[in-house]
């Protein structure tokens, strides 16, 4: 009877030793393939991006990861700004009437006549693109929009690229992340 006993615990020691090696050893694997996955970021070339607005709709998040940014090496920082203002609006004016962001993500300060600066909100930014819509279509193109790396949760395969009808959505290292429109000398 002994043996039997002596060949359970043996049975139980072994299984206890093979769970705990599979246990480590997964987490290892998750380990380097987290490490691998974080080498990678999705990026937005905005010189393909037709500012469709389904960064705003097709994010996993909510809101979405994607916002706006302003390159201010290329803003006129002009008192009738395309991306601040609807094109038919009635005044030069603040009044939430006038603006084309749905959210007031863009805030406006005055400079200097006739000059303006406009801040880019990120905590009220949906990535509509209404915004860099308004800006190119009148303006020098300094808004665009980035897929913000610390809201992102980097999918595997991203829900915004799968449908973005310009392909303008790649995978990128993640040291050429980040960077400015006007800083690039040639597009992603």
């Amino acid at each position: 009877m002994e043996k039997k006993a002596e060949n359970r615990r043996e049975f139980i020691r072994k299984s206890g030793r093979l769970t705990l090696g599979l246990a480590i050893g997964g987490l290892g694997v998750l380990a380097a393939s987290r490490a691998t996955a974080g080498e990678w970021v999705w990026q937005i070339d905005p010189f393909k991006c037709n500012q469709c607005g389904r960064c705003a709709t097709e994010c996993v998040l909510n809101p979405s990861a994607v916002k706006c940014i302003h390159a201010f090496d290329l803003c006129g920082y002009c008192d009738l700004c395309g991306g601040y203002l609807k094109p038919d609006a009635n005044e030069r004016s603040t009044a939430a009437e006038n603006q084309l962001c749905p959210t007031s993500a863009i805030e406006r300060k005055f400079i200097e006549e006739p000059y303006f600066e406009y801040v880019i909100n990120e905590e009220l930014c949906i990535g509509c693109a209404k915004c860099v819509k308004g800006c190119t279509s009148f303006g020098n193109g300094s808004l665009h929009l980035q897929i913000m790396h610390h809201i992102c949760v980097n999918c595997n395969e991203c829900s915004i690229a799968r449908v973005c009808p310009s392909d303008a959505i790649k995978r990128v290292k993640a040291s050429e992340a980040y960077q400015v429109k006007g800083s690039w000398s040639k597009p992603l």
